[in-house]
């Protein structure tokens, strides 16, 4: 899930991984799809049984365990918390230099995948059947698992964005619900200027939300062919970003909190904060996080960049990825389709989790679940809209960890100085752009 801090030890570690995959002259891709593994040998692998290490720190998958466990009565699975994200991260890439200690799947996150999948650590699963699940899951999701010339995971959820909004505090002050970004803007300085205390959102630079806004104007500042990349943040959809976020800052419009802090909490709970755009995981965090909230907060559309579209993006979300010294792939392979393509997904919805297969996104069940701390509200059917609105062709960087964790270094200078966020954004290309060269990649 989101919100998940990249620290210096998961950089360096990443680093040793982006360099791994492209130091020796080699594309690591080149045989990636070579492992031809049918469906009946992945079901008398299951069958047979066996051993199954994973490392993940997604909570439903625990009942999912369990029923995969009933289903192949023969296969035992030892779900391990190696850490979150980073910390995870760290402690795969050093089993896989260490050749000892290597779970046999890994959760993975979109934004990270891309790196491990160039160093040529995971599977590329499109000879065991997975190329033919395109399909079964929603178009961001399954756009972020074909990286590096394969699929390098199977998608187990999804964060397509919408916006969470204080009704209670729109209908105190008079504002509607903005349809555009143009109209967001407007309706922060109505509410700043009708409540010095109240905030549209917060916002402190945040490398995930950025990207995310970027993708749905339709931006495309990565560019990735193998070891070759260009960044770029004069695209149309980069720069209108750029110009609409720039007002919202200059005019001290957000509020100066971190999220997921304690004060953002309670900015959340006391309508100082009144709307987050976000991923479709989030109402889980309200309702735990922010339950003075109940029956004020609602569910709305992402806002847009042209009035009258429907264009959408991800934020957050995993893969669940095989390593590729994993010692039974095809067993591996079994638990991963259980998980995210088979009878695991409903576990895991049921437990709360927001899927990414269009299968259970289409389920009158699913759309129609009432939210009571939405005031009853049917949220996932704007959920479910969304995540069919993706915008296509997003790329993320094959060292998107390290760019993540420079970016308050670079970008978030404009939100403490006098910084434009045209020029920060292109110190942060120019901070990857070494980054990467360092590394090894050809970077434009």
């Amino acid at each position: 899930m989101n919100g998940t801090t990249v620290r210096a030890v998961a950089v360096a570690a990443a680093a040793t991984l982006a360099l791994t995959g492209c130091g020796s002259g080699d594309d690591p891709t080149d045989s990636a799809g070579d492992e031809q593994v049918s469906a009946a040998d992945v079901q008398a692998a299951l069958e047979a049984g066996g051993e199954l290490t994973v490392w993940a720190w997604e909570p439903t998958l625990a009942e999912v365990v369990t029923g995969f466990q009933a289903a192949y009565p023969n296969v035992t699975v030892e779900l391990v918390n190696a850490g979150t994200g980073d910390d995870q991260y760290t402690a795969l890439q050093n089993a896989i230099a260490a050749g000892d200690g290597l779970p046999d799947v890994a959760q993975i996150e979109y934004y990270a995948l891309p790196q491990f999948a160039l160093a040529g650590s995971v599977t590329d699963l499109t000879g065991y059947g997975a190329g033919d699940l395109a399909d079964t899951f929603t178009p961001g999701p399954w756009s972020s698992v074909n990286t590096g010339g394969g699929v390098h995971g199977l998608p187990m959820d999804s964060g397509p964005m919408a916006l969470f909004y204080n009704q209670e505090v729109f209908d105190e002050h008079g504002i509607d619900v903005p349809a555009t970004w143009d109209e967001y803007v407007d309706a922060a300085r109505e509410l700043h200027r009708a409540d010095p205390q109240v905030y549209i959102t917060n916002d402190v630079g945040d490398a995930g939300f950025t990207t995310s806004l970027i993708w749905q104007s339709g931006g495309q500042p990565f560019q990735v062919d193998g070891t070759e990349v260009r960044i770029d943040f004069t695209d149309d959809g980069s720069a209108r970003f750029a110009d609409t976020w720039e007002q919202l800052i200059s005019e001290d419009l957000l509020a100066p909190v971190s999220s997921w802090s304690d004060q953002w909490y309670q900015g959340l709970a006391d309508g100082t904060i009144a709307s987050l755009a976000t991923g479709a995981w989030m109402p889980a965090n309200l309702i735990s996080g922010v339950a003075d909230g109940a029956g004020k907060w609602r569910v709305a559309p992402l806002p847009q960049w042209d009035a009258g579209g429907t264009a959408s993006a991800e934020n957050g979300g995993s893969s669940l990825a095989v390593p590729s010294a994993a010692a039974n792939k095809a067993l591996a392979y079994g638990f991963i389709e259980y998980a995210n393509a088979g009878d695991g997904v409903q576990i895991r919805v049921d437990g709360g989790a927001f899927p990414a297969t269009t299968a259970q996104l289409q389920s009158p069940e699913f759309l129609g679940a009432e939210f009571a701390y939405f005031g009853g509200q049917q949220a996932n059917e704007i959920f479910a809209e969304s995540a069919g609105n993706v915008v296509d062709g997003w790329s993320y960087l094959p060292f998107q960890v390290y760019a993540n964790s420079v970016f308050n270094d670079t970008v978030g200078q404009a939100y403490v100085s006098d910084t434009p966020l045209t020029d920060a954004l292109n110190a942060w290309r120019d901070t990857c752009v070494s980054y990467g060269t360092d590394q090894g990649f050809t970077v434009s």
